[in-house]
């Protein structure tokens, strides 16, 4: 009976030290931000902050590139990330507005230029009649691609549509252009296939596209589609969402991001 009383009491100590053990791992890991991110240029700064700032702040980030820019609201919604990085704000409204959800941005960090690319022609001008022109498919990006072919004298949208528009709304299109939506991250894909396409700045900088190559692009004054940081709401001033806030609008990530990508990423901070 002692022998089985004693050996009951080694593993209650046992247990109480592996809890102890693990409590003091979950500690460890309390300064540990899991962020979901595209690729390029998203994930390139949040890697840049991870080994050249972030220990200062006693933060670490955890990292998770998505391919899928769609999957990225779910998972923050579902609790897999914790924030992430990768849409600019009419994208997140209309997510909120569609989905029922209250995701929240907290810090403008950059803006990557819609341009309009091409294979077939050097200018805009030298666009055929009845040419392909091909868009993203998402709500909000496909009226940003409308926006700046009407910008540019391409077509004509209806009065006060904006960055809303439609395909629908387009009331002039000299050139009878024929639109081909796809998927954002398949555009640069398409340049052989079509005679130009609006390319979004992160998918065009994977494809190793820089805005010196586009026909015509987006203009930073007053762009309301810079990428920000976002979390769940109630979550905007946890500390280590604070950390990263910080270390976003900070001034080496200013220069990082102005020295790497020579345009086609602009600060928005």
């Amino acid at each position: 009976m002692r022998k089985i009383i004693s050996l009951a009491a080694v593993g209650t100590l046992a247990l109480g030290l592996a809890a102890c053990s693990s409590d003091s791992g979950d500690d460890k890991k309390s300064d540990t931000l899991k962020v979901g991110a595209s690729a390029v240029p998203h994930a390139e700064i949040l890697d840049y902050i991870n080994k050249n700032l972030a220990s200062k702040e006693g933060l670490k980030l955890d990292v998770k590139v998505f391919d899928d820019y769609s999957l990225q609201n779910p998972a923050l919604d579902d609790g897999s990330i914790t924030a992430n990085f990768f849409q600019h704000q009419p994208y997140l409204d209309k997510y909120n507005q569609e989905k029922g959800k209250d995701l929240v941005g907290v810090t403008r960090v950059h803006l990557e230029p819609l341009g309009v690319y091409s294979h077939k022609v050097k200018a805009l001008a030298d666009i055929k009649d009845g040419a392909t022109v091909a868009i993203p498919n998402d709500g909000t990006n496909a009226g940003r691609a409308l926006k700046l072919l009407a910008d540019n004298g391409v077509i004509k949208l209806k009065d006060g549509v904006g960055v809303l528009a439609k395909e629908s709304d387009v009331t002039d299109n000299p050139k009878h252009l024929k639109f081909k939506a796809q998927d954002a991250e398949l555009l640069p894909r398409t340049l052989d296939d079509v005679d130009a396409a609006v390319i979004n700045g992160n998918y065009a900088l994977q494809a190793k596209l820089t805005v010196k190559d586009a026909l015509v692009a987006e203009k930073a004054e007053g762009n309301p589609y810079a990428n920000i940081l976002v979390v769940k709401k109630g979550h905007e001033n946890d500390e280590n969402v604070l950390k990263l806030k910080k270390l976003l609008n900070s001034p080496e990530v200013k220069k990082f991001i102005e020295d790497k990508y020579q345009g086609s990423v602009i600060p928005a901070f």
